[in-house]
């Protein structure tokens, strides 16, 4: 990998697993004997990344206590989103404005990664840094997905992301960003679609297409029928 910074999401409440997440973060909720956010770290120690920053939030104390008494074989930053929730765009920004780096992968513990996307997030890097984009999202077909109850999000065209009436991709939880795209924001709740839909309007927002079964903790229906 170019990419030597992973950021992963770690701060929301998980409201859609309640009852599992009254008392849980939800990246540490078990997966195969191993919770989703320590499956998400050695996905990425796999991939060669060598930093990592996690940002906090909700029950953050159980989420440093897990990283503290792990002994990963890899730097992990934890930041700590402060008094009020950031959301998914907000969170990304206060992880970038702790990197040094342009360009960074960010990841969510939500899916459950496995070697399939390995030679995936390498081609994905590739076309990113081939065309000289800002930021390129790894999609799924609707079809290879474990949870297929729900619409997709894009439609793609040569690599380009669009929104249509009906859309048949879905976003993975995994994307490559240019710290340039949110750098001029203000440090407070907003979602990274917001990004998202300014790229979409200029036909600049990236997508690459994964093949393999997509599997995501959606919610508490996903989880009984892929936790238990």
């Amino acid at each position: 990998m170019k990419i030597k910074t992973a950021l992963i999401l770690c701060a929301g409440f998980g409201k859609r697993v309640q009852p599992i997440t009254d008392s849980l973060p939800k990246p540490l909720i078990v997966y195969k004997d191993e919770t989703l956010l320590e499956n998400t770290i050695n996905f990425l120690v796999k991939i060669k990344i060598k930093k990592i920053k996690i940002n906090v939030f909700y029950l953050k104390e159980k989420i440093i206590d897990f990283i503290n008494t792990k002994n990963f074989p890899i730097n992990i930053e934890i930041v700590d989103d402060g008094e009020t929730i950031l959301g998914t765009g907000g969170g990304t920004l206060s992880l970038i404005r702790k990197s040094n780096e342009d360009d960074v992968l960010v990841i969510n513990p939500d899916t459950i990664w496995d070697d399939s996307y390995v030679k995936s997030i390498f081609e994905m890097e590739k076309i990113y840094f081939e065309k000289k984009i800002k930021n390129i999202l790894l999609i799924v077909n609707n079809l290879t997905c474990f949870d297929k109850r729900f619409n997709g999000d894009f439609e793609i065209n040569n690599n380009i992301l669009l929104k249509e009436k009906i859309n048949n991709f879905k976003y993975t939880g995994c994307q490559i960003f240019n710290k340039e795209l949110i750098s001029h924001k203000q440090l407070n709740y907003f979602p990274i679609s917001e990004i998202w839909d300014e790229l979409l309007r200029e036909s600049k927002l990236y997508g690459y297409e994964h093949k393999g079964e997509f599997k995501h903790l959606t919610d508490f229906e996903i989880y009984e029928k892929l936790f238990i």
